[in-house]
């Protein structure tokens, strides 16, 4: 790796008042608030990062047929609400949540207009996520983080498009078939089958 990968805005302070990750009390328990040593651990992770960590997505309970619908394809899985955030769940598991926050922060990058906000959330995603001097850098091939480094001088919304898809790929292709046999998913699956059976 050059110096030229890392971000030249690195050098500034982390905020002294970085807000920690808080609970929230969605049905799927996402953000757990168990104080066991892995959550601490995330927790410290967490606020080593300049980026705001991106909350559980607001969703309904997923019907049994949706949950059924996430073994037939990830995309699937990523297009359902309620999907991402089991998914993220189980990534956080494995220690690889950056992949899905970088995913996460790549679409709401390509929803930005303005000009300075582009800007600002370019050069975050950027340091928490691509710098190899972050706890949470995602792994991309150098061909990849040569374009990157190249556009940011003028960043669009599109920026990280490639990264994106990189990453995306990554999480298919690797955790996607444990999420499948994991217990998260099958108590989904059995969980949304006796709900079912009982109505």
């Amino acid at each position: 790796m050059t110096r030229s990968e890392t971000s030249p805005s690195r050098a500034q302070h982390h905020s002294p008042t970085q807000k920690p990750n808080t609970c929230c009390f969605c049905w799927c328990c996402c953000c757990s608030c168990s104080w066991s040593e892995d959550d601490k651990r995330g927790r410290r992770k967490a606020q080593e990062t300049k980026l705001e960590p991106f909350p559980c997505e607001p969703c309904p309970k997923p019907t049994i047929e949706e949950i059924k619908q996430w073994a037939q394809s990830f995309d699937k899985l990523m297009k359902n609400p309620a999907g991402r955030n089991k998914f993220r769940e189980f990534l956080r598991t494995e220690y690889s949540e950056e992949n899905m926050l970088f995913w996460l922060a790549c679409e709401d990058l390509k929803k930005e207009i303005n000009k300075s906000a582009i800007e600002e959330k370019t050069r975050l995603i950027y340091e928490d996520y691509i710098s190899i001097l972050s706890p949470k850098e995602v792994s991309l091939d150098s061909r990849v983080r040569e374009v990157i480094n190249r556009r940011m001088q003028d960043p669009t919304p599109h920026i990280f498009e490639d990264a994106q898809l990189q990453i995306y790929t990554l999480m298919h292709r690797d955790s996607y078939p444990r999420f499948l046999n994991s217990s998260v998913y099958r108590s989904l699956v059995q969980g949304g089958s006796r709900s079912s059976s009982e109505s």
